[in-house]
């Protein structure tokens, strides 16, 4: 009986022996991209292939990568909504300068801190997170009810408790600039924020050197943050946010050139 002629009940039992067709990563071009792809992020941002040139052709990166032309074509698809390269039609891939490329992505943005010893990326990501914090302080000043006040004060007397324990303490700051950031009702400037202190929250060029000091210097700055949040003082409130992310960057920064970025 053919398989057209099987009955309505009949079940068809799968061929034994050998399985046929590609192996298993074969069949995984998505995830054989995705590393591809940051493998080549890494490239372009390291300087392998400078701005303005071409990306190697299809074949080379086939042979250098061990993959196929789709997974090639795929991560070199990917690499231009980073903004990192351009695909013209008879002109190849070309390499974008580094104003062109998508520094909120999480790879591009790893990739540069690691290779920017001057910390100028560092200090950009702690001005836009001074400009936007500081304003959802202002707001928060304006918008904060009782509950919201009682939060703030026991994150920062909490806090005054964990000065020894940077892991926590740490958990407990977070936690303070979100509960400011969530009142201030702005979700994008929030989701900026978060988003740009995700891809840092675990570098120690970011982090610092871990010491009970600067969590006690910390913490002073939240304490008048929160103060001038529950006096509903808004200009209060910013300029001590403005403040307190400003000198708590300084004293972690370390690196051979002056901080001008963050002068004002």
């Amino acid at each position: 009986m053919t398989a057209s002629q099987e009955s309505p009940g009949s079940v068809s039992v799968p061929p034994t022996g050998p399985p046929t067709g590609p192996p298993n990563w074969v069949r995984r071009p998505a995830s054989l991209a995705k590393a591809v792809t940051a493998e080549l992020v890494e490239r372009i941002v390291r300087g392998v292939h400078p701005p303005g040139s071409p990306l190697p052709p299809e074949p080379v990166l086939c042979e250098t990568f061990s993959v196929s032309r789709t997974v090639v074509r795929e991560a070199v698809k990917i690499l231009q909504e980073k903004g990192l390269v351009q695909v013209r039609q008879g002109a190849g891939t070309t390499v974008t300068p580094p104003t062109m490329w998508d520094m909120l992505d999480e790879l591009v943005l790893a990739a540069t801190i690691d290779m920017d010893e001057s910390l100028a990326i560092l200090d950009d990501l702690v001005v836009t997170r001074r400009l936007l914090e500081s304003d959802m302080a202002y707001l928060a000043a304006r918008l904060a009810d009782d509950e919201t006040i009682g939060r703030l004060l026991a994150l920062v007397d909490r806090m005054d408790e964990l000065v020894g324990d940077h892991v926590t303490y740490a958990d407990h700051d977070r936690a303070f600039h979100d509960v400011i950031m969530q009142t201030s009702g702005n979700r994008i400037a929030r989701g900026v924020v978060r988003s740009l202190e995700s891809q840092v929250v675990n570098t120690a060029r970011y982090l610092g050197e871990p010491q009970r000091a600067l969590c006690v210097a910390s913490n002073q700055g939240h304490r008048r943050i929160y103060e001038r949040i529950a006096a509903h003082d808004p200009e209060g409130a910013s300029a001590a946010m403005f403040t307190h992310i400003t000198e708590a960057w300084l004293v972690r920064r370390k690196a051979p050139t002056a901080p001008v970025r963050l002068q004002r």
